[in-house]
């Protein structure tokens, strides 16, 4: 069986199980243990990264190698186009997902975290003690915005990165208003790295990922509940109903050996 080695709440990660649900294959999920689980992932992959499959012998990093793989050994229901100017255009739009909608989408549910008490206090597992819940909500948002700063992710960078994912947004409700898919009445790779890495914008509703239940179909104010973006988030939640599986494939985690103490998600 597919083993994919993840981080549950990467959405690089969720990008490959879309693709996985969508050519309807079975697969492992191995969760990477932050610091403790990274020193096995290397000496399986030769990096610290996730995601990475392991078919076989055959190991995989990198989320758009993987999905180029997956298409090259597992054709039906294939996802990259055949036609030259499709297939261009395809791998054009994966890249600025990752790495326009990727890195932004980081930015902006961090800003969201740091001034919405709703927004963190939705991070919080049900079990969380009242007190707990207090303290959270009593957090100045002064004080997170002064360790997003020491993170790269001060006031002028949620700005800036929430200003490209208006742009993001209204350019992928145009593309979409006579069209099922970005590319046409198929989807694609595109579409897949589209839905997935809009995931911290707005968390899906459904019981796709292991998350808190008040999480789910919360999202970025102003982003998530904007009237402007309907068509695009309604577009979404029909993807994930359609191709996205229900459910928790069988889990492992990867906890031996010791290693750095941060996980990167790529």
């Amino acid at each position: 069986m597919l083993e994919l080695y993840q981080f549950e709440l990467s959405h690089y990660c969720e990008k490959v199980r879309l693709i996985l649900d969508y050519k309807g294959l079975p697969y492992r999920k191995v969760e990477v243990t932050p610091g403790i689980g990274q020193l096995d992932l290397y000496r399986l992959s030769g990096q610290r990264q996730v995601p990475v499959l392991k078919d076989g012998a055959e190991v995989i990093a990198d989320s758009t190698a993987i999905a180029k793989y997956l298409d090259q050994h597992y054709p039906e229901r294939p996802i990259i186009p055949t036609d030259p100017k499709q297939r261009a255009l395809c791998f054009v739009m994966e890249e600025w997902a990752d790495e326009s909608i990727g890195l932004n989408a980081r930015k902006v549910m961090i800003g969201a975290f740091s001034q919405s008490a709703a927004f963190r206090r939705a991070f919080l597992p049900s079990s969380t003690p009242d007190f707990l819940r207090t303290v959270v909500d009593s957090v100045p948002p002064e004080a997170l915005e002064v360790l997003g700063m020491g993170a790269g992710f001060g006031p002028d960078a949620v700005k800036a990165a929430r200003q490209t994912m208006q742009q993001n947004l209204e350019s992928l409700c145009v593309l979409l208003q006579d069209s099922s898919y970005l590319l046409g009445e198929e989807p694609t790779l595109a579409d897949f790295a589209v839905a997935a890495l809009t995931m911290y914008v707005k968390f899906p509703a459904g019981a796709y990922l292991k998350l808190p239940e008040a999480l789910k179909g919360m999202g970025v104010p102003g982003l998530a509940d904007n009237p402007a973006y309907d068509l695009f988030w309604v577009w979404r939640d029909r993807l994930y109903a359609t191709y996205r599986k229900v459910g928790i494939p069988g889990e492992s985690t990867a906890t031996s050996g010791t290693g750095p103490t941060s996980i990167n998600i790529e």
